[in-house]
């Protein structure tokens, strides 16, 4: 999940001179790249939230077993070869030779083993996959063994899913940190490493090239294949906003912008020295107000449908100011529209449309409780809110909208009371399958916003179990029917956020997800 949030300062002269430091690696001098992502990363442990910042983060500085290449397919990683049983019930991993982590240790099938069980206490998929298996066990130094109660077809799109909290590996001293607690340090095997005493909270983050790091063969794809790292370091800077941000690339102050906003679109697309990415289908963003079931008013089911009719996806896009090119039209479809399981089911009678919304809003029982919105200051999200804000005061809502920055967001949502929706875009990659969708993969989980439908989760394990696309399209259609009922969300758009880099960067991997093995100048 995004947020762009506003900072009330910004140490300019501490930020460049941090960009200059040189590690003591080499005599020559460092290559490096200075970046500016969706927001600054604050937290550091890939398994302990859904932040797509964390997720960012947690790609460059750890490893996964599996990852998905561009066409959607899951392909090993750290895994050199594996095998399953004929009854599907075994399945055997063997681990490349001379992973390392960042400490210099090993990485074993110890390892993995425990950080597969850190990670699944907090993720939806994990708790499935856990479920369903009878042992998991490191049978020597690199090989490790799950055996199933039953067979899981989509193992390898779990452990290989691209979704956070992220299937990461740390040392199994770190794993051994409680889940409900974050790791100590950041320990992975990844193509980066993290710089403790470079790290300045608020101002810049260091990242540096892994030297030990052992990359694929085969060529990058995506989050599969090989990760060449081309440059000595990567340095992470916080701006106060947007603008000043897209002024920085301008200036070649910064080398690449994640978000770029679309007021400056017109500008940065004239500049012969930046150029834009901007990407279709999965690549995506799905907005998303999310609803806290487990606080008035939205404890009431009724109350929670009428904003089904308050929500003009056209209206807000227009308002954030989304040009035509990189947005799609009104989606009705939980999983995405343009992707193989996009739908319409359970949407008709819920789209816009303010009288009836007014009508059965009279009729919810609603007691006039204020409506608490959590708004990343700042940010697109909180031009689709004010949007909807207007809408829903017109119908008869109490409303009061609470600006904060995302950190801050992302601590008040934790707690059942004081809040009752945020607004957050989050990848089509996150969004376009039921078992990674933030809001209907955690249904019934310990998840903020604590949603509860229990034929969903049925139907969830139901989906894992399909052997065929049509199957999974089938039961796709019924867990969004259910999911319309429940309302743990409401969609307010279908767009692109175009990202923006230097023009003398090459090998930049085409994707919404920022990746920066490979990026050479």
């Amino acid at each position: 999940m995004s947020g762009f949030g506003r900072r009330t300062t910004f140490a300019g002269g501490a930020a460049l001179a941090a960009a200059s430091l040189i590690r003591p690696r080499a005599a020559r001098a460092a290559k490096g790249l200075t970046v500016v992502l969706e927001s600054e990363v604050t937290i550091l442990d890939p398994h302990f939230i859904t932040a797509t910042i964390t997720r960012t983060f947690g790609l460059h500085v750890f490893d996964m077993l599996f990852a998905m290449n561009g066409k959607g397919e899951i392909k090993p990683q750290m895994i050199d070869t594996f095998q399953t049983s004929a009854d599907k019930l075994t399945w055997t991993f063997v681990l490349r030779d001379g992973l390392k982590f960042h400490d210099g240790s090993p990485v074993t099938a110890a390892d993995c083993v425990a950080s597969l069980k850190r990670w699944a206490v907090r993720d939806s998929l994990g708790k499935m996959l856990m479920a369903e298996t009878a042992s998991l066990e490191a049978k020597d130094a690199r090989t490790f063994e799950f055996v199933l109660k039953q067979p899981f077809p989509l193992i390898l799109e779990v452990l290989g899913k691209p979704n956070a909290p992220l299937p990461v590996i740390m040392p199994a001293r770190i794993a051994a940190t409680p889940a409900d607690q974050r790791i100590p340090e950041p320990i992975g095997s990844g193509p980066f490493r993290f710089v403790k005493d470079q790290w300045r909270p608020g101002n810049t983050m260091l990242l540096e090239r892994n030297p030990d790091y052992k990359p694929r063969d085969e060529p990058p794809d995506f989050l599969a294949g090989g990760k060449k790292v081309k440059i000595d370091q990567l340095t992470l800077r916080v701006m106060p906003d947007q603008s000043t941000g897209a002024n920085a690339l301008l200036a070649g102050e910064i080398d690449y912008m994640q978000y770029l906003p679309f007021d400056m679109l017109p500008i940065l697309e004239s500049d012969k020295n930046v150029k834009l990415m901007g990407l279709g289908g999965i690549h995506q963003f799905q907005g998303n107000f999310r609803l806290n079931h487990a606080f008035p008013p939205f404890d009431n089911p009724a109350v929670r449908k009428v904003l089904w009719k308050l929500v003009d996806q056209d209206a807000t896009l227009t308002a954030i100011g989304v040009p035509e090119q990189y947005r799609a039209k009104s989606c009705p479809s939980f999983w995405m529209c343009g992707t193989p399981l996009t739908t319409d089911a359970g949407a008709k009678g819920n789209s816009y449309d303010m009288a009836a919304a007014k009508a059965e809003l009279k009729a919810s029982g609603y007691k006039g409780e204020p409506v608490i919105i959590l708004e990343v200051a700042g940010s697109i999200s909180q031009t689709a809110s004010r949007v909807f804000v207007q809408n829903m005061r017109d119908a008869g809502f109490t409303v009061e909208q609470q600006p904060r920055d995302w950190p801050t967001v992302l601590a008040r949502r934790a707690k059942k009371d004081g809040w009752s929706m945020f607004p957050v875009y989050s990848n089509g990659t996150d969004m376009y399958s039921p078992l990674t969708h933030f809001y209907v993969a955690a249904t019934c989980n310990d998840f903020p916003g604590w949603s509860c439908d229990t034929r969903i989760p049925a139907l969830l394990k139901a989906f894992t179990q399909a052997a065929t696309l049509d199957d999974r399209r089938r039961i796709a259609t019924e867990i969004q029917a259910a999911a319309y009922d429940l309302t743990p969300s409401i969609m307010w758009g279908q767009f692109t956020i175009p990202a923006g880099y230097r023009s003398d960067l090459k090998g930049l991997i085409r994707s919404s997800y920022p990746m920066f093995w490979e990026v050479d100048r």
